[in-house]
């Protein structure tokens, strides 16, 4: 039992390689090998895919937090913080109307 507990733990570790067919595979291994009932390999097959794709999305955003630190640190300007054009414009357009209206060339 314990053997199979260390091959469910590998098997665990090493989901984020391998694909859904692998797995199949390494189940239908350790039914022919008598260490899984043969009952219970396409629950076990789901658990480990399962498993596999919460360990995918975990290491997705482990990524992701770390880019965005690294960006964040070295100063990098996120799409958000970048004014387009269209923004520019508009508060140019606002800018020299307050100004007319200042002057009294337009009413505001």
């Amino acid at each position: 039992m314990t053997n199979l507990f260390e091959k469910s733990i590998d098997l665990g570790l090493g989901l984020l390689l391998y694909s859904r067919e692998k797995i199949e595979e390494m189940v239908e291994e350790l039914v022919n090998k008598g260490e899984i009932a043969k009952k219970d390999a396409r629950q076990f097959a789901n658990g480990m895919v399962k498993k596999g794709e919460e360990q995918r999305e975990e290491l997705k955003k482990l990524i992701q937090d770390e880019v965005s630190e690294t960006l964040n640190n070295m100063g990098v300007a996120k799409k958000q913080d970048i004014v387009t054009k269209d923004e520019i414009s508009q508060i140019v357009r606002e800018q020299i109307k307050q100004i007319f209206s200042e002057q009294g060339i337009i009413k505001a």
